[in-house]
């Protein structure tokens, strides 16, 4: 609708200048006509009064001769649109004059002098009184052509503007009726007759591209005017169709082979050769989309996170439902009356279930969530608040989010449940004690910590105990795997099987194994095009920073202490006490985006923290145009990050604990030149995956600066080859081949 707002306003903006500019010259060519006849009026009054006012001059003097041209100018005055006449003698002086003629244009005698002077008649506006009048000035002669005096004619000229108004006026109101009457038909024409057609164009090509077939375009005379642009879209869908059909069953033939690359179309081929018709459903406490309110717009947007991009792949690839908390404050405006969707919303590949929580539930199961089990989880010196208040509404939000489950597996035969992460720990026995049919597999995203370190949770039993209700439980590492295994030894009544890993209690067996979660592979070379669309993009926003060094380094991360930041910079800052040569040469941008929005406190200190410590290094090193450190703490996105990645020197990655931490990944897939190199922190899961970056201990600040500057140095020769190893691991272990491991697991596939 607002595209037929824009076209209309366009053609009655088109129309208003082109009817202004005809307008414009009918007022010019009007007023020169109006003006013409005034000149030819004054003219020919002019005429007719010379022969008796002259005969006065020559044969009367004094008294007799202003009574003979004050009765003359009596006898002339009271004509229609004459405002006065008036006569003066060869100095100048007025002899006679209408009465009511305004003073203002009987003493302004320059025009009278002008004309006796020059022996030419002379012809003016005044305004005068509030009302516009016309003066004609004509000299007078005596028999020898000597000049003795002066004609003043004054009319009113009045009705010239009172016309060119009514012209305006006129021709306005028609302008007026014109828009109203064009508006409507265009917006007719437009609405029925254009856009209907091209919705129905777009929703057939739609259903093209998502797998339908081609019937909508057979009958193609019901597309008008579109029809040559239907008949070319038929010929690109049965194209598309054929090699959909192609790249299927090479996919299918590819499942049998383990040396060829996971991709979405083996993903899908595997769900349907292993799964057969049997649906997904994903929990997760983040939702993948988001609608939020933006002035009078509703905007949906992607929710960054690296659980966000591995799962979304995955669904996108292999369809079902994902539930999670609706947060967004247009969600419900744009889900239906079941809180459902379908996503991605320009191109659906599954539905998204969203679970309303009250701030109260919301608040005590996320903090429960972040302050509790996350950092119990982590080794980074936080302590782990526990609160009875945020462990019941934990709980609770469990039980809600069990029994929206539950609805959706109600006619589901043998569905597979894959539960995502710390905030959903008890789900699994919740829902294998109501389905024992369902195939229920978590993923735990963070680390898992040492029995020691778990043992201070006060409800430690109840979650070992939930999270054993799974056939699978995933971990990113197989350290994690074995730190589980030695807390539920310590903690859980249980038979352990080191040979399977495998934990059995109550007749019901669960195993432990390591899925390294990756991220998607794209190994297509770029075109010259989208190279220089990418550099233009990096360069662009380089420069808007402020940002001109030789080297520039780059650190993406969210705000969380976990992730080392404030090492980082002591590490720059060793970096450039022993290296002062490249003050000025080396910039290193700090990407910090906020991620916990529901908690601004934890966030706001986060972020002081990180500022201060910028700021002290920047004071320290920074010069007049240089600052060694910019920190930007606002979200970029992942086009914005590609390209930063492309041009980006080395990445350094200083987590102090990390299950894995794919921007590690990200970093190594986007160089397809071969180029740069990666420091990574030996805590982070993907130090096991990418042995070729430069492995280091952040919390060893000097090692940091030793390592900036073996980036710095490093032969290209040698940055080729650790990349290239670098990104055969990624490529061999992306995020579909994780997807297809962790489902053959939980599904018991060999």
């Amino acid at each position: 609708m607002r595209y037929i707002f824009t076209i209309i306003g366009t053609v009655v903006l088109t129309v208003t200048l082109v009817a202004f500019f005809f307008n414009l010259k009918q007022v010019n060519e009007e007023r020169t006509a109006l003006m013409t006849n005034l000149q030819q009026r004054a003219s020919l009054l002019s005429d007719s009064l010379k022969e008796s006012v002259e005969f006065s001059y020559v044969n009367s003097s004094g008294a007799s001769l202003k009574t003979s041209l004050q009765k003359t100018v009596d006898k002339f005055a009271n004509r229609e649109r004459l405002a006065g006449i008036a006569l003066y003698d060869n100095q100048g002086v007025l002899l006679a004059t209408s009465s009511g003629l305004p003073k203002t244009i009987i003493e302004n005698t320059k025009s009278v002098s002008d004309a006796m002077d020059s022996n030419t008649s002379r012809n003016n506006f005044f305004d005068a009184e509030g009302e516009s009048r016309y003066v004609f000035v004509d000299p007078l002669h005596n028999d020898v052509g000597s000049i003795v005096g002066a004609l003043m004619i004054v009319q009113n000229a009045g009705y010239v503007n009172t016309s060119i108004n009514q012209i305006w006026r006129g021709n306005l109101l028609r302008l007026g009726i014109q828009i109203i009457i064009f508006s409507i038909a265009i917006f007719i024409i437009l609405r029925f007759f254009v856009f209907r057609q091209v919705i129905r164009l777009v929703e057939s090509v739609k259903k093209i591209r998502m797998g339908g077939k081609n019937e909508t375009f057979k009958d193609t005379a019901k597309y008008s005017f579109f029809k040559p642009l239907a008949k070319e879209i038929t010929h690109m869908a049965n194209s598309l169709l054929a090699a959909r059909s192609s790249a299927s069953e090479e996919a299918r033939m590819r499942l049998e082979k383990l040396d060829t690359p996971w991709t979405a179309e083996r993903l899908k081929e595997f769900i349907k050769a292993y799964l057969k018709d049997r649906k997904i459903f994903i929990v997760s406490n983040q939702e993948p989309y988001i609608h939020q309110k933006n002035k009078n717009e509703i905007v949906c947007s992607i929710v960054p996170s690296g659980l966000n991009t591995a799962v979304n792949s995955v669904m996108e690839a292999c369809g079902g439902v994902w539930i999670a908390h609706g947060s967004g404050d247009a969600d419900k405006e744009s889900s239906d009356e079941n809180g459902k969707l379908q996503v991605p919303p320009n191109d659906p590949h599954y539905t998204l279930k969203r679970v309303w929580l009250s701030e109260k539930e919301f608040g005590g199961h996320y903090r429960f969530s972040v302050e509790a089990i996350y950092p119990l989880c982590l080794m980074t010196y936080t302590r782990p608040v526990f609160r009875k208040d945020n462990w019941m509404m934990y709980k609770n939000v469990n039980k809600k989010f069990a029994q929206t489950l539950l609805a959706e597996l109600k006619d589901v035969e043998e569905p597979i449940v894959l539960i995502q992460d710390y905030h959903f720990a008890l789900l699994p026995q919740m829902i294998k004690e109501a389905r024992p049919d369902a195939e229920v597999g978590i993923f735990w995203h963070v680390p898992w910590p040492s029995p020691e370190a778990f043992s201070v949770c006060p409800w430690r039993k109840e979650i070992l105990k939930g999270m054993l209700g799974a056939d699978i439980v995933g971990f990113n590492t197989q350290q994690f795997c074995n730190n589980f295994i030695d807390t539920i030894g310590k903690e859980v009544e249980s038979l352990i099987d080191l040979e399977t890993f495998s934990i059995t209690r109550e007749d019901h067996t669960t195993h432990i194994k390591s899925f390294p979660i990756s991220i998607v592979f794209s190994d297509s070379k770029e075109t010259k095009i989208e190279q220089s669309e990418s550099n233009d993009l990096g360069l662009g926003i380089l420069k808007k920073l402020g940002i001109q060094t030789k080297y520039l380094g780059l650190g993406v991360d969210r705000l969380d202490h976990a992730k080392g930041i404030p090492e980082r910079f002591i590490g720059i800052e060793n970096f450039f006490d022993a290296h002062p040569e490249y003050q000025g040469q080396l910039t290193f941008l700090q990407i910090a985006s906020p991620h916990r929005e529901h908690f601004k406190e934890y966030q706001e200190q986060y972020k002081d923290l990180i500022t201060k410590e910028a700021n002290r290094v920047n004071q320290k090193f920074g010069a007049k145009e240089w600052k060694p450190i910019v920190l930007e703490t606002t979200q970029y996105s992942p086009l914005e990050l590609k390209a930063l990645f492309k041009i980006a020197h080395f990445c350094l990655i200083t987590s102090l604990h990390d299950s894995m931490n794919l921007v590690a990944k990200e970093y190594v897939a986007t160089r397809n030149d071969s180029l740069g190199v990666l420091i990574l922190s030996q805590f982070a899961g993907a130090s096991r995956d990418l042995k070729d970056a430069l492995i280091i201990n952040p919390h060893n600040t000097e090692e940091i600066g030793t390592a900036i500057y073996t980036a710095l140095t490093m032969p290209l020769s040698e940055q080729r080859r650790r990349m290239d190893t670098m990104r055969t691991s990624v490529k061999d272990y992306n995020v579909y081949r994780w997807a297809a491991e962790f489902i053959k697991a939980v599904t018991s596939l060999s």
